[in-house]
């Protein structure tokens, strides 16, 4: 097993690189508050070094995200292009219009659908696909609520687009099932699931062509680094796009990774990396300068 490199803070390797592809939330936000220290370390990237270009695996578009950005104090400057998986996902969507599809999802993630001339349906019957982006209600649902609810749609052989391929997020002290799951319960259940976000391609080639137009220039990918809590997305994306990535070990996974002096242990971070046949160049507990 090939350990990641223990890191103190991003000061240390942030000459090596012109881009940082960065998750948002469980490395700069959980949610309901913003943490200070990553902030100020992407904005002293932003200054100093390069170009960040904030990479979430949101089910909305990244111009309707930014508001809540805004509301949990995640200054401007600590970002310069914002793609989503729902920017992903709306160009799947289009070339299935007009549907009809079969919604699932809390009533916030509508904006993913406007403009697309897609029409509706409430069940897999009427249905030519589904389109998930999570639970109805997060709060409170499981994918277990939605096992007997999928079993039709498996059956009329429909495909799924996901529009949130992460399992779970952390929103404040809690964990909360995002469209990953229920994904993860569609193939289970022996259905058919199209993916754009994290670790897919789509997702990206959007990033990567925002940090073109940043640059000016093409990208070296050597001096891309993308830095991200989750193994099955943020890591496992970098891997198969051949960049380098930093793992925020203390996001989802808690304090897993933290070793008896309360820093960050290369061999319990490389034991999540390994669980998932992923590697990371570097680990940290939290992102700071």
């Amino acid at each position: 097993m090939t350990l990641p490199h223990a890191l103190n803070g991003l000061s240390e390797i942030a000459a090596d690189y012109d881009i940082l592809l960065c998750d948002v939330w469980g490395v700069i936000h959980n949610g309901r508050e913003s943490w200070p220290d990553a902030c100020a370390a992407l904005t002293r990237f932003n200054r100093d070094h390069g170009h960040v270009v904030l990479i979430s695996n949101s089910p909305r578009p990244a111009s309707d995200v930014v508001a809540q950005l805004d509301s949990l104090g995640v200054p401007r400057e600590s970002w310069r292009a914002f793609v989503t998986s729902g920017d992903a996902t709306r160009m799947e969507l289009a070339k299935r219009a007009p549907g009809p599809a079969w919604i699932i999802g809390p009533p916030r993630d509508g904006i993913l659908y406007e403009g697309l001339g897609l029409q509706t349906v409430d069940a897999a019957a009427d249905a030519a696909f589904l389109s998930v982006t999570g639970p109805n209600d997060d709060t409170v649902e499981t994918p277990e609520d939605y096992r007997e609810r999928l079993r039709p749609a498996v059956a009329r052989d429909l495909e799924m687009i996901c529009a949130n391929p992460d399992r779970v997020v952390q929103r404040g002290d809690q964990l909360i099932y995002c469209g990953g799951a229920l994904a993860d319960l569609y193939e289970s259940l022996g259905g058919r699931v199209t993916m754009a976000g994290k670790p897919f391609d789509p997702i990206y080639d959007l990033a990567l062509a925002e940090a073109e137009r940043l640059l000016g220039a093409p990208v070296d990918r050597s001096r891309v680094l993308c830095i991200g809590d989750g193994v099955i997305t943020d890591v496992l994306g970098a891997d198969r796009q051949g960049l380098d990535c930093l793992f925020i070990a203390q996001g989802i996974h808690g304090d897993t990774a933290r070793g008896a002096d309360g820093r960050i242990d290369p061999a319990r971070a490389g034991i999540l990396l390994q669980a998932e046949t992923t590697h990371a160049r570097y680990a940290a507990l939290d992102l700071v300068w």
